[in-house]
């Protein structure tokens, strides 16, 4: 005891040395820091940086130094760049340093680039740490009330991003043009009562997405996360000739896709949506209760309840893909607000009274999802149904009815799409294009390639045989 005791009285009478050699260096954490998009005016999430001396003795950083306003950095608690001088960093030992950035909006519409460098003055040499980010200016709409109501029409244009931050109520008609970009904020909705038109194009689609630009990880993106924004409800009352019309369009990581009902089931609403992609939302994809609809060329996946959700109506699904892969086991990381429920990923339900006559075709499809039943008809009193299913394949049970008819159904073993899980740390993302030896392949009805001769993507469907769901498969 006596030797441990002289022994680390010893050690702590030792004095730190602190070496002014000019071949002495400072370590990072990282090479740079880059930020994603910004909005500007609205501030960045913080990255960290460790600062680190490896070097037995302690060494003496003179001055922290900055060129821009846009960046703020603190370092060890420190957030005035004029008090960082002087500061002795022990041999071994490490300082946290936190980099913002705050970038002025100017009238530029495309993304800018913004470029700093932290300085560290040491020893009579410098060393630099790069800083990037590019600054997006939008159009910010929100109200102080936390809802905005537009009695006139609206019109979003794809001159610059919009930031929705809270909800959105359209009392007259609603254009979203091609190219349009919506940053959703959280809980930020959109009701919508009157007629809507969302029309994208190939080359120019609209996207809906949440405002989280930046990353959870550095190998996992805000994107992937659901449930970050409420949804888009399409409302209409007792007015006849309510239309929606979506084409190319990405609703992406709400809450709900969409969401469409209409009051009086007798003046049903009418949705047309072509080549859409409803994809990563925390509760449905697209519920319709008392909406007719047309569906094409669209792909509505990975959905923690139901990805379609039909419920009185005319509806028809053409050459579209529904795929229900959400959260574990597809995912290695929970990165979802809730978790999968077991359900299938197309329920058409006519249970309810206050219903319309249901006739559902659904035709040139997929129906996939991790369950093995995922299209479900329930339909106890028999005669609120009708329908048409046929070409499609489908993940199901197999249905026994003179309009089901001509479809494939899954086998344990297909290989149906190119990708059904999210691997984080290799990036492989769910993709749901065709494999080369899908099932799906060359089983679609010609009346749908006719109707829709090009897909999603714009590759052209043969004229017999094509492939169901909304990607023809293509050799790349």
């Amino acid at each position: 005891m006596g030797v441990w005791i002289l022994t680390s009285m010893l050690t702590s009478c030792q004095e730190t040395i602190v070496s002014d050699d000019h071949g002495m260096r400072l370590s990072f954490s990282q090479d740079s820091v880059c930020f994603d998009t910004v909005f500007t005016d609205m501030g960045s999430a913080t990255k960290q940086v460790m600062v680190y001396n490896h070097n037995s003795n302690a060494i003496v950083i003179h001055q922290v130094r900055l060129q821009s306003d846009a960046f703020y950095i603190n370092l060890d608690g420190e957030n005035q760049v004029d008090n960082l001088h002087d500061i002795q960093l022990n041999g071994g030992d490490s300082l946290f340093l936190f980099i913002r950035v705050r970038i002025n909006p100017n009238d530029e519409n495309s993304p800018i680039l913004v470029q700093d460098t932290v300085y560290f003055d040491v020893n009579n040499h410098t060393q630099a740490l790069p800083l990037e980010a590019y600054g997006q200016n939008v159009v910010v709409m929100r109200s102080s009330q936390g809802r905005t109501d537009y009695t006139e029409p609206l019109t979003l244009t794809s001159e610059k991003p919009y930031l929705i931050y809270d909800t959105l109520v359209t009392h007259a008609n609603l254009t979203i043009q091609a190219g349009a970009t919506l940053y959703m904020h959280n809980q930020a909705t959109i009701v919508a009562h009157q007629n809507v038109q969302a029309i994208g194009t190939l080359a120019q689609p609209i996207t809906i997405q949440g405002d989280r630009l930046d990353r959870l990880f550095d190998s996992v993106p805000y994107r992937v996360a659901s449930g970050q924004w409420v949804g888009i409800y399409l409302l209409s009352g007792a007015t006849a000739g309510i239309t929606y019309h979506l084409d190319y369009v990405d609703i992406l990581s709400g809450n709900v896709g969409l969401y469409c009902q209409s009051e009086d089931p007798a003046m049903r609403a009418q949705l047309t949506l072509h080549n859409a992609r409803i994809h990563n939302h925390a509760k449905y994809g697209i519920v319709l209760i008392n909406t007719d609809a047309q569906i094409a060329n669209s792909e509505i996946s990975n959905c923690a309840s139901y990805c379609l959700y039909l419920a009185g109506g005319e509806q028809e699904i053409v050459h579209s893909t529904i795929a229900s892969y959400f959260g574990w086991p597809h995912s290695n990381l929970n990165i979802h607000t809730t978790s999968r429920e077991d359900v299938p990923a197309v329920y058409i339900n006519t249970r309810d009274y206050e219903q319309v006559l249901s006739h559902v075709t659904i035709c040139n499809s997929i129906i996939d999802g991790v369950r093995s039943n995922n299209l479900e008809v329930d339909t106890l009193p028999a005669f609120n149904f009708t329908g048409a299913l046929y070409n499609n394949y489908l993940r199901a049970d197999s249905i026994l009815f003179d309009w089901s008819h001509d479809n494939v159904y899954a086998q344990d073993s297909d290989s149906v799409f190119v990708n059904t899980h999210y691997m984080y740390k290799e990036y492989h993302y769910f993709d749901f294009r065709l494999d080369s030896l899908s099932p799906a392949r060359g089983i679609g009805h010609s009346d749908g390639a006719t109707a829709f001769p090009m897909d999603k993507n714009g590759h052209p469907r043969p004229s017999q045989r094509p492939d169901a769901g909304c990607y023809q498969w293509v050799e790349n």
